[in-house]
């Protein structure tokens, strides 16, 4: 290969990741503009035991460790560092809005209820209510029957006939192809 060959390959070369760079700069603009309307989606992120205001109030001093795992759910920490101590640690995590997170702590002294420290805690309608905010909701669908569909149910305690099974087909078609 001659110089002036080299050259004009080198100079070639240079010009081809000129262009190439000059390129990824404009598509990124492009990109970061497209980026700018389109957001990806971001699942919820719900992690822990929701502990509701309702919850907590029905906890009493004196009440068994089964009684309180029946009311609030099995801790989500246990220690056997601090045996006396449950901690139910909730933490709700959507895309464009801060994240929530809640603490309560139910202290035993033996098997029975001491006390309960609790950040401060929705009511069960307050959090189904936070659940439901910034979404949008197609119609929703009537949910009754007409008349006529009632009518068509077997009346109550009788269950309506079943169906005939259709026959069974006279043979098989074989497992394996036939040897050849």
């Amino acid at each position: 290969m001659s110089d002036l060959q080299r050259r004009s390959t080198r100079l070639t070369l240079l010009l081809a990741a000129t262009a190439g760079l000059v390129a990824c700069g404009s598509l990124n603009s492009a990109s970061n503009s497209i980026a700018g309307v389109v957001t990806p989606y971001k699942m919820d992120i719900v992690q822990g035991n929701f502990v509701s205001k309702e919850q907590a109030a029905a906890v009493q001093p004196g009440m068994s460790r089964t009684q309180v795992r029946d009311i609030l759910g099995t801790p989500l920490l246990t220690s056997i560092f601090h045996a006396d101590r449950w901690d139910y640690v909730f933490t709700f995590k959507r895309q464009g809005l801060e994240p929530q997170a809640r603490k309560v702590t139910v202290f035993f002294k033996g098997d029975a209820l001491e006390r309960i420290e609790a950040d401060a805690l929705p009511t069960e309608a307050e959090f189904v209510a936070s659940l439901g905010s910034g979404r949008k909701s197609g119609k929703v669908p009537v949910l009754e029957m007409t008349e006529e569909s009632l009518k068509q149910l077997p009346a109550p305690g009788r269950t309506a006939e079943p169906k005939p099974l259709p026959p069974l087909p006279a043979s098989y078609p074989p497992l394996e192809p036939a040897a050849r």
